[in-house]
Order: C-alpha cells, then structure tokens, then sequence
C-alpha cells in the first residue's frame, strides 16, 4: 500500500485462481492511489477491449486509446478468464506498451503466462506484450482456496445448523 511502484512506472502481476483475492487487492491499491492524489482507473480487460473495439471512426478510437493510457494507475482485471480475438490481443498490446516505462498498470489473472497463447490464439503479440508487461513488474502468485467457495460453505453449514436447531426446539415443544 505504499504504492512505491507508482513512482517507479512499475507493473503488478497478481497471478492466482479464482477467489482468492486479487481483484480485491488491485481495487484496494486503486483506492489508495487515489487517497494519496494519483489518478487511477479500475476496469475489466474484456470492458476495456469491448470500449476499444465498439468506437466508431478514427478520432473516437484514438481518444479511447488516451482514456487508458492517462491515468497514473490503470487497473486490468480479469485477463485470462475469456478467450481473446486477435484484435483484442493488439488492443491489450498497443495499451501496455505505451504505458511501459511512464505509467503503471495492474493486471489480474487467473493463467499463469505459459497459458496466455491460449487466451490470444493465433496473436503474434502475444510474446511481445508478456514481456512488456513483465519488464520492471512485481508479480505476485497468490494460492490458497477460493474466499467465495469457502463463505458459500460457511453460510451452508450455519443455515444446516440453523435448521437442526428449530427441529430440536420444535422436539422439545412436542
């Protein structure tokens, strides 16, 4: 949280499955960018790919384009859960290589990069855009079990427990 990335143009990597916190983490270092007076813009790679690829003319895409490039953090969530046209795979590439070196990006991904030809088939950036992205980057894998999986099972059990004890109470008042 003391964001000493930022003032190095440096990338973060939170590499992990499902559940376990790295959109939480990327949202909480967003929000404290901006406590601390840096601009910063949160949004999905497939939001942010479908703004790109729906602008209508030449001028419209290019301001598109500088909406993801001006902020100080840009936050990437989600890359690897949808598969990728090639199209989007240039888009993705264009955006993190002009931010290399003057602003700094957060990526959320559930692939690890030896997956990522799969995610971007048939793109020959894709080489390219790990390692622009990689270049000068924290890469954090986070393991463990899903948040989400583990609340769902907590709740599951608590509403069994919840049941047993109203049968046991309407026993005991039969």
């Amino acid at each position: 949280m003391q964001l000493e990335f930022l003032k190095e143009a440096a990338n973060v990597i939170l590499c992990g499955p499902s559940g376990v916190g790295k959109t939480t983490i990327a949202s909480n270092l967003a929000h404290q960018a901006v406590i601390q007076g840096y601009d910063a813009l949160f949004t999905t790679a497939g939001a942010m790919i479908t703004s790109l690829t729906s602008q209508d003319g030449e001028n419209a895409f290019r301001r598109r384009i500088k909406y993801y490039l001006k902020p100080r953090l840009l936050c990437i969530d989600e890359v690897g859960y949808l598969s990728y046209t090639n199209r989007a795979a240039d888009l993705l590439f264009e955006i993190i290589s002009k931010r290399q070196h003057h602003q700094s990006t957060i990526v959320t991904t559930n692939k690890p990069f030896t997956e990522w030809n799969s995610l971007f088939a048939n793109a020959s950036c894709v080489v390219a855009l790990i390692d622009r992205l990689v270049h000068k980057s924290e890469i954090i894998s986070i393991d463990g079990d899903s948040y989400r999986l583990k609340e769902a099972q907590e709740k599951a059990q608590a509403r069994k427990e919840a049941r047993s004890k109203k049968k046991a109470i309407k026993k005991l008042s039969q």
